[in-house]
């Protein structure tokens, strides 16, 4: 078995304060932080008791966490799988202070980022082939579970990511779920120099999505609702840029694409985007529109065209995407709010105030 597994299911515990088996001794102490306690209600002060560090657990004392679009979704129950109360936070930066008794990958000091994801059963066909996120065990970061709007936090030590020396810490928080969004799509459906890429939307996940596209050698085309976006998004790497509210603009890039990555949350001409597709092309959504796609099946077949969907990404994908950033300098644009202030940051993000990704910095 080439993974541990769940710490529910482990054979030993571990006494409070008995050394590890690497001779760490574990700290029990309260976490603090903002935790919402009915559907779109405002965050407050709240502190638990984690309890005994599991085996293979590692704590993490948290210095930046972003906050997400689907941290929101979760404050106010859009998916109807929230239970209150709870700290939301999924894209956490800090550092190692505390390890379970069988960890072996991770020691005290080390910095590390944790994403979406915070554990998984560790033994199904998807976990031994490295694609843990879509195990069905597995356990986001901040759904039934306290995340990140707090000063420490507890995952599972396969899903704390070390992070590279040269990625600052704040603008590598959001990378650890915005930035694998986009890159593992990118990277699994093949971008490279050859390929020419379309990006829809240029906001959180779409102005990380071009910079990693320019970083695979593709040639790389922006679109936006936004015309003033033009200048940015060229400074971010595109190379040509569609303004999709000109009648006829995607009518004018028929037949042009191998890939469309969809980063946004609204709902579209799906059978344009489709049409802007060469033959063998693929439209990837990685951001939900809120209405169902409906499409003409011969464009489809005659251009052997796909529609598919992408999800986050494995530890696998967030040690590669890490690396490639920081040895390419992809960073997300940020704006930084004090821990304390985190109601302030979520209602900016809900008014989609935001140029590009917010970071709360304890």
């Amino acid at each position: 078995m080439p993974f541990p597994q769940r710490d529910d299911v482990a054979s030993k515990s571990q006494a409070p304060g008995e050394p590890s088996a690497k001779g760490h001794l574990l700290q029990m102490s309260e976490i603090h932080g903002l935790a919402v306690h009915a559907a779109g209600a405002q965050l407050l002060p709240y502190k638990f008791d984690p309890g005994e560090i599991k085996p293979y657990e590692v704590e993490i004392k948290i210095s930046h966490c972003g906050v997400c679009r689907s941290d929101i979704n979760l404050i106010d129950n859009d998916w109807g799988i929230s239970k209150y109360p709870f700290i939301p936070g999924h894209e956490i930066v800090g550092t190692v202070v505390g390890v379970g008794a069988h960890v072996r990958n991770l020691s005290p000091g080390q910095r590390v980022g944790v994403g979406w994801q915070a554990d998984s059963c560790g033994m199904c066909e998807w976990c031994r082939r490295g694609d843990e996120h879509l195990c069905a065990q597995a356990q986001p970061t901040c759904v039934g579970r306290n995340g990140g709007f707090a000063d420490k936090v507890r995952v599972n030590s396969r899903f704390a990511i070390p992070l590279p020396e040269g990625l600052d810490s704040e603008n590598a928080a959001p990378l650890l779920c915005a930035g694998v969004t986009v890159y593992t799509p990118l990277r699994n459906l093949g971008a490279r120099p050859s390929s020419r890429v379309g990006v829809i939307g240029i906001g959180g996940l779409g102005h990380l999505g071009i910079q990693f596209a320019r970083v695979f050698g593709a040639e790389v085309t922006a679109f936006s609702t936004s015309k003033e976006k033009e200048s940015e998004a060229k400074d971010l790497g595109a190379h040509e840029f569609v303004n999709t509210r000109d009648t006829g603009a995607l009518k004018k890039v028929t037949g042009s694409f191998d890939l469309l990555l969809s980063t946004i949350h609204a709902d579209q001409d799906w059978s344009a985007y489709v049409n802007a597709l060469r033959p063998n092309g693929v439209l990837c959504l990685v951001g939900a529109p809120p209405s169902a796609i409906q499409l003409q099946a011969p464009p489809l077949i005659g251009g052997q065209r796909m529609i598919c969907g992408s999800s986050s990404g494995s530890p696998r994908d967030l040690h590669e995407m890490l690396d490639v950033a920081a040895r390419h300098g992809v960073k997300a644009i940020t704006e930084s709010f004090a821990m304390a202030k985190a109601n302030d940051a979520v209602t900016k993000v809900k008014k989609n105030q935001v140029r590009y990704r917010v970071v709360l910095a304890n």
